[in-house]
């Protein structure tokens, strides 16, 4: 009787195995699964508005008062790029004074942003605005329609956009973000890309 009881025991652990082994492997996949389409995050990971990311680092403007304006003059660094059409107005304004605090407050790590004003239009001739400035890298293009990487030619003046030290362009910012979430993310961006190689 001991021997009948032991056996059917030892036939039931028998049975239960593969199903125990099914669930420890499909569980996690279920669980994940549900996790992905069921739960949302409360707080994204970054404020500014991906893209691409699109390689541009070779990317040759067609200058005004130069041949060619490349993204690869930035020795590998990260860079801020506005575009406008002609004359710098409130908004042209407003990009130029964040990208310039935003990298401001980057404090030693500020050495390793810069900054980049594309328009078209002619040469900007208001001294009072270069002196205000002074370290952005003003290009006027022949024309913006060398820019259609960067998206709709009508929303360009809009946004803020960031160029990765690898030389892609992965990131912009609408003109009327929170400055402090601005800087959020470009401060975390500049920690986790010190190990990063550059761009030749």
């Amino acid at each position: 009787m001991d021997t009948l009881n032991q056996e059917k025991k030892n036939s039931s652990k028998t049975s239960l195995t593969p199903w125990i082994v099914l669930a420890v492997c499909v569980l996690p996949i279920l669980a994940s699964t549900g996790l992905y389409y069921l739960w949302k995050p409360s707080n994204f990971v970054n404020n500014g508005e991906l893209i691409g990311p699109t390689p541009i680092s070779q990317l040759q403007l067609k200058a005004v008062s130069r041949d060619v304006f490349s993204f690869s003059e930035l020795d590998g660094g990260w860079a801020f790029v506005a575009i406008d059409q002609n004359y710098c107005d409130d908004t042209c304004q407003t990009k130029l004074y964040l990208m310039r605090q935003i990298r401001l407050t980057q404090g030693a790590e500020k050495e390793r942003v810069q900054r980049v004003h594309l328009f078209s239009g002619g040469a900007i001739d208001d001294a009072e605005l270069l002196t205000k400035y002074d370290g952005t890298i003003f290009v006027s293009l022949e024309n913006i329609d060398q820019l259609k990487v960067f998206g709709d030619e009508s929303d360009l003046s809009q946004y803020i956009f960031l160029v990765d030290q690898i030389g892609n362009l992965m990131m912009r910012f609408p003109v009327d973000i929170n400055p402090s979430l601005m800087k959020k993310d470009v401060t975390k961006l500049l920690k986790l890309s010190k190990g990063w190689k550059t761009v030749n």
